[in-house]
């Protein structure tokens, strides 16, 4: 028998456009070479253009998807995604304080590409008080890191992403990426920080046009990373690599953003072989 793969268990909501949520994950871990664990944590009707409706299930599901598969199996890493309650965030918090040794992905989606809110403030409180303590590394965009660490309304446009960083590290986590494909700067700067100040900064080019599922892939392949064996700084550099050659790779599906290949290199071997 052959060893098996490292396996993730993500939580996450279902997209049907294949391009973001659950879908995202799935093929991104499988891509590098972990088996999935899925823990559904509500159904959207969305597309490529944005979301329209989202039902979050019921906590009591959530909480029976994660523990029987847990109870069968160990995982290497838990990677969180969109929530849909409180109830939710209350029931998958509970569900990994059992597994205090696994490192924990959160990519704190507040909003979708297009600007749709999908998260509120009773969630964004639960989400600071009782996921970030918990997490190994949460991976907000910059307009989500200057959210979840504001004091106040008026610090929206002028609060520093350090200053959002550290913000965040003191509400728990180990580590915060946080990702400068919103801010107005010639390359896309990602940054990783701990407590002790910046950890690594890479520079990445800016790709034309608008991705949906660029996140969900980038947290997810920091997990795939992560279960691995690798240390963070480096899940953090090989994820972004993988992330970045996805959107080139990207492709326009429907009428909306382009989706990441999360396959692109086996179009690369393919390439390759043919050329020999």
């Amino acid at each position: 028998m052959s060893q098996p793969p490292p396996k993730v268990l993500t939580f996450a909501a279902s997209d049907p456009s294949g391009g973001a949520g659950i879908q995202a994950d799935i093929l991104t871990l499988a891509s590098m070479g972990c088996h999935p664990l899925t823990v559904i944590t509500a159904i959207t009707v969305q597309d490529t253009v944005g979301v329209e409706n989202i039902l979050p299930l019921d906590a009591e599901w959530v909480t029976d998807q994660a523990r029987i598969v847990l109870e069968d199996m160990p995982v290497d890493a838990f990677k969180i995604g969109l929530l849909g309650s409180v109830e939710i965030i209350v029931a998958i918090a509970e569900v990994i304080a059992d597994y205090p040794g696994i490192p924990v992905v959160l990519d704190p989606i507040l909003t979708s590409g297009r600007g749709d809110v999908l998260t509120n403030e009773q969630m964004i409180r639960a989400l600071c008080d009782l996921l970030i303590p918990q997490t190994t590394i949460i991976t907000p965009n910059s307009l989500e890191a200057r959210r979840l660490a504001l004091d106040h309304e008026d610090e929206l446009e002028t609060i520093e992403l350090k200053q959002s960083a550290d913000r965040l590290l003191d509400l728990g986590c180990e580590y915060a990426l946080i990702t400068g494909t919103h801010e107005n700067t010639a390359k896309v700067i990602n940054t990783l920080y701990d407590s002790k100040g910046a950890v690594r900064s890479d520079e990445w080019q800016r790709l034309p046009g608008s991705y949906h599922g660029s996140g969900c892939t980038l947290s997810s392949a920091i997990a795939a990373s992560l279960a691995h064996g690798l240390p963070i700084a480096e899940s953090v550099y090989e994820a972004q690599d993988y992330t970045w050659h996805a959107l080139k790779s990207g492709f326009r599906p429907g009428m909306g953003q382009y989706l990441p290949d999360r396959f692109f290199w086996a179009s690369d071997e393919n390439e390759s072989e043919e050329k020999t």
